[in-house]
């Protein structure tokens, strides 16, 4: 009678999580809640897989620890007319040996899979079919399309005074334009602090060091217009630091840089507008002749 109860005990988180893993999951529900969707980049599908994965090792974990716990309340809770406390367990190598390596094979684990995704999405492209500087600036995004010698200067989102709920005027937004299917390297630089490249769909961010060049690498793979902000706190109004990318055929994107060429926009945005230049000790006292 004792038995019976204790396993219809144990059967209640088993089939509570039985029922959980059973359930109909959404798209977003398999892809962990990513704000993207599979396909974007090459390397999107990537990310979600590693970050699902994780989820659900954590998960396996999770559930054993838990139900080893309810089960130790309810097997060794005290019973009707005992007294003092119960036997005292210690010195337990097999239990002691397997909660010492397992966590040890997670970590490892877990490194393992990151470095080797990291490896492959911070793979440089040897020949690069578009090549991009974007220049970080308080507060908005230069952007130097380097093979065809012409640039787009952006400015901070502007508030649309139409609007009393403080939304911006897209229109005024900078825009990187990218061909869809291309191997794209993007370099990055910061003209006065640190700010961060994050195109929140292509799951991937990286830092923009004044001073230093950080690259950049993707193949865009779904055509649309994607989001993208400062990810790095840069100052009063960094939360208005954002900029769009548009991932477009390649005739839209040759149509688009005819019409840079056509405003005048070319050549490129280099170091000479960088603000730290400005700052005392910055250069080299002159020679007097």
């Amino acid at each position: 009678m004792v038995r019976s109860r204790r396993l219809r005990l144990a059967a209640i988180p088993i089939a509570a999580t039985l029922a959980l893993l059973l359930a109909g999951c959404t798209q977003q529900q398999l892809q962990g809640w990513l704000p993207t969707e599979p396909g974007t980049t090459n390397n999107v599908d990537r990310v979600i897989g590693l970050w699902v994965t994780s989820w659900i090792v954590l998960l396996i974990v999770g559930i054993i620890t838990w139900g080893l716990t309810l089960w130790a309340v309810i097997v060794y809770r005290r019973r009707r007319g005992q007294t003092g406390l119960p036997a005292q367990l210690r010195y337990n190598m097999p239990i002691e040996i397997f909660y010492t390596v397992v966590p040890l094979i997670l970590v490892l684990g877990f490194f393992a899979f990151t470095a080797r995704d990291q490896s492959a999405i911070e793979a440089k492209y040897d020949d690069p079919d578009v090549t991009i500087a974007v220049y970080g600036k308080q507060w908005a995004w230069d952007f130097n399309y380097v093979d065809e010698d012409v640039y787009s200067a952006g400015i901070q989102g502007q508030p649309n005074p139409d609007d009393a709920k403080g939304s911006l005027v897209e229109s005024e937004i900078p825009t990187l334009y990218l061909p869809v299917g291309k191997k794209v390297e993007i370099q990055l630089e910061a003209r006065d602090v640190i700010h961060s490249f994050w195109v929140i769909d292509f799951l991937y961010k990286k830092d923009m060091i004044p001073g230093k060049t950080n690259y950049m690498y993707v193949t865009p793979e779904r055509e649309g217009t994607y989001s993208g902000k400062c990810a790095e706190l840069c100052g009063e109004y960094h939360s208005l630091m954002l900029f769009n990318v548009k991932v477009v055929s390649q005739d839209e994107y040759d149509a688009y840089i005819k019409s840079l060429k056509d405003a005048g926009f070319n050549g490129q945005l280099g170091h000479e507008y960088d603000r730290n230049q400005n700052l005392p000790g910055t250069t080299s006292p002159r020679v007097a002749e």
